[in-house]
This record gives C-alpha cells, structure tokens and sequence, in this order.
C-alpha cells in the first residue's frame, strides 16, 4: 500500500507522526510546510513541500490544489491520511476525483465543535476519525477511535 500523509507541520503533523506503527512499513510519503520541525522530524522520509499560510489564503488553496494534482497523478497512492489543517482540502478533494481513498483524523483538542478542515473534508472521506465520543453528534458517519496520545 502506498500512502501519502499530508497536514500542517506542528500539531497537526505531530499527530500523524504518533501513528507510525500503522504506517511506517507501509510505502509513503509526506506533503507538508517546509518548515524546522517538518524538516527535523521528516528528515529521512519522501517529503513535498506545500505552499502556506493556507488558512483563508484563496492563492495558496489553488496552487496547492494544482501542486495535489501533480503529486497525486505521479506518486498514485492507495491511501491519503490526514489530522488537518487547510492543505488537506485540495487533496482529499483531488483524491476523491481520482478514486483515492481517505481518512481524516479530527484533532485532538475538538470535543464538541468541528475544525473548518472538518466540516470541509467531511463530505468526501471515506474515513473520518473523531477523538472524543461528543464529536459523532457534530460529524455522524464519524467513527470513535479514542485518543491518538
């Protein structure tokens, strides 16, 4: 299986990372902000870098959702896993046209509202992952997995 991480570089690549033991054998590669942390703890992985800030920046989303189609199409993952933030957007939706599967992994700090990322991916994945069981009233088709830490 091959599978392409995307997120945020701090915490939201932090959670990703914790779930090393579902993905370090597996074929992957990151796409992520080039920035220190992502640097240092990505530093022997397959990494793209994305262009940021993406957070309400309508110039970042489509050169991201430009750059997802060229990653995408090239490297033709099986999986696309995701905690967030605005960069995973393109991809999911990219990944959807493509016939890639998803899953999205809600944060760990939202135990009753969703992520804007959230209720923007929700729609088109095929996995969403919730952290706390209060969330399933905000995104129903979620499934409870309990907390990644």
């Amino acid at each position: 299986m091959k599978i392409c991480l995307v997120g945020s570089s701090g915490g939201h690549l932090t959670h990703l990372y914790m779930l090393k033991q579902l993905w370090e054998k597996e074929d992957r590669f990151w796409v992520t902000f080039p920035k220190e942390d992502a640097n240092y703890l990505l530093s022997n992985e397959k990494t793209y870098d994305c262009y940021f800030p993406t957070n309400r920046n309508i110039k970042n989303l489509v050169k991201n959702t430009f750059l997802a189609i060229k990653i995408l199409v090239k490297e033709k993952p099986d999986l696309i896993i995701s905690s967030g933030a605005a960069v995973a957007v393109p991809f999911f939706y990219v990944g959807k046209i493509l016939g890639i599967k998803t899953v999205y992994i809600e944060v760990f700090d939202r135990m009753d509202k969703p992520t804007l990322t959230g209720k923007i991916v929700y729609p088109v994945t095929n996995l969403f992952i919730v952290q706390w069981e209060e969330m399933k009233k905000v995104y129903p088709k979620a499934k409870n997995l309990g907390s990644i830490f």
